[in-house]
């Protein structure tokens, strides 16, 4: 029943209800279809082939195709690639324009780095607790972080 020439009935997509004929047929399942569809690739199962057909030859061009379905009141739907226009620009962001001059006023009020010296070395602060040794702030830490680790080690010793 699929031959080259005839009329179909789209039944399934976005050209669903339309008629078309059988321009070329590509295997068991897949046929090209044109007419008040567009021209392409279309699976035999979203067609019903109705007792209609057409005279036409294998890849028909659209003047003869436009010919033949003019005969059964089909008018065939023309279609056109876009056109390319130009690509747009890319725009880049607006940088601030930096003055020369604003630039050399930086680098001569750049002040030089302070000397490290015994008298600006910082001296860890000291806490006194009432009936406790007088230790730093970093020597308590350390201790505090360091006794988890000496009791795992005790437990490694004694097994």
């Amino acid at each position: 029943m699929i031959e080259i020439g005839r009329v179909c009935l789209k039944i399934a997509g976005r050209d669903g209800g339309k008629k078309a004929v059988v321009v070329d047929i590509l295997d068991n399942n897949y046929v090209v279809i044109a007419g008040e569809t567009r021209k392409r690739k279309c699976n035999v199962n979203h067609l019903e082939f109705l007792n209609k057909t057409v005279k036409i030859k294998k890849g028909a061009s659209d003047a003869e195709l436009e010919k033949a379905l003019k005969s059964e009141g089909i008018i065939l739907r023309k279609t056109k690639p876009k056109k390319a226009g130009p690509r747009p620009l890319r725009q880049h962001k607006a940088r601030p324009m930096v003055k020369p001059e604003t630039v050399a006023r930086k680098k001569k009020t750049k002040e030089a780095k302070p000397e490290t010296g015994p008298e600006t070395i910082a001296k860890p602060e000291t806490k006194t607790e009432p009936g406790a040794d007088t230790k730093t702030l970093n020597q308590k830490e350390k201790a505090k972080t360091s006794k988890p680790a000496a009791k795992a080690a005790k437990k490694a010793v004694n097994s």
